[in-house]
């Protein structure tokens, strides 16, 4: 027998840290990236598509959204689709699980313990729904598996041991153990929610298909066959979009002229979505627009731009000693009772406004 399986994709999601057009890209890509994993699903031959859990966001999905779920797997038919609700996509009274007309090829499971789906003689699929966002028990507790049939559990969960390796902030929902699996007759689990990837004896987390955001964890569709009661996977990339982190070093630059120019260079080669990160020593004559970067995202669908451990490049020793309005100036901040790095921000923004530089925020 042979499944496909995905998890956490997150449909609909905010992308509030994009903005509003980069932002309705992302959305759009996390649907071509579902269109993929149907497609391989068709392509490999698959007895059953399996969904571990936030497929999508409750708090922002719309019309549209179920729309475009009810046709994407009836277009499936006779490939069977099973989905095991999560915590952002729980199955609850305004559920858009509850609002969708499925096609008969489609089980979403809606309780809140494991319920038995046979496959055929030898495989039996267990599967649960998270009935509300958070304070879910763990489904394999008090639970059992009984029968000669293979047992298989699909299901939104965290394994306490993978826990300390997630994204920080990762919060446990129905946690377990991995040992519990085999203790409750199960030969393995499918299981989501966390965004990294993880296959062992007992369980498989296919991980989030595509990246939420840069930095984050990508794992991937995967291929299960069950052959003679061994499990063997294969992971195929989905995503449809890629992220990039691009440092750009302005130190020894000395215009905004020549950082524009390195900034093409940094992402001439990439597509998806970029994040340059700008940092060094920035000459005390360049005036900084990071909107003028922003705006030469080359073949990406995306730049983001930040600063990060960016320093104005001033010779504070040497305005000191200045009889200017400036050289006062950098002599009174020095003198004052200001902690040293609060010292630095502030000769900073004071020079380069009195240098009528625009860009004060950034250094």
């Amino acid at each position: 027998m042979k499944f496909v399986l995905f998890s956490d994709l997150h449909l609909d999601s905010p992308f509030q840290w994009a903005g509003p057009s980069l932002g309705r890209k992302l959305r759009l890509a996390l649907r071509e990236t579902l269109d993929r994993v149907c497609r391989l699903a068709v392509d490999e031959g698959a007895d059953a598509l399996l969904c571990a859990g936030d497929l999508y966001e409750q708090e922002n999905f719309t019309p549209d959204t179920a729309e475009y779920l009810r046709s994407s797997f009836e277009k499936l038919t006779p490939l069977r689709v099973f989905i095991a609700p999560g915590n952002h996509d729980w199955y609850g009274p305004t559920s858009l699980y509850r609002e969708v007309p499925w096609s008969p090829n489609v089980r979403v499971f809606d309780e809140a313990r494991l319920s038995a789906v046979p496959l055929d003689g030898q495989v039996t699929l267990w599967g649960a729904a998270h009935r509300a966002p958070a304070n879910t028990d763990g489904f394999l507790r008090g639970f059992h598996a009984d029968g000669p049939a293979l047992n298989v559990a699909l299901f939104h969960g965290s394994e306490r041991g993978f826990l300390t390796e997630q994204d920080e902030g990762k919060v446990p929902h129905a946690a377990f153990r991995e040992d519990e699996i085999s203790a409750a007759g199960l030969r393995h689990a499918f299981v989501g929610h966390y965004h990294q990837p993880r296959d062992s004896q007992w369980l498989t987390y296919a991980g989030s298909p595509q990246p939420l955001a840069f930095g984050k964890s990508s794992g991937n569709a995967v291929i299960v066959e069950l052959t003679d009661g061994e499990i063997h996977r294969t992971r195929v990339d989905v995503s449809s979009v890629a992220f990039h982190s691009v440092p750009l070093d302005v130190s020894g630059a000395g215009s905004m002229s020549e950082i524009l120019a390195r900034a093409r260079d940094a992402v001439a080669q990439l597509r998806g979505v970029a994040r340059v990160t700008v940092s060094g020593r920035l000459a005390a004559a360049v005036d900084l627009k990071l909107d003028d970067i922003r705006a030469n995202p080359a073949e990406l669908d995306g730049l983001v731009v930040r600063t990060k451990d960016l320093i104005a490049d001033y010779d504070f020793d040497a305005l000191a000693e200045e009889q200017t309005v400036r050289g006062q100036f950098v002599r009174d901040v020095r003198n004052g009772d200001l902690a040293d790095d609060e010292t630095q921000r502030v000769l900073v923004l004071g020079l380069r406004a009195l240098d009528g530089r625009t860009d004060l925020e950034p250094v």
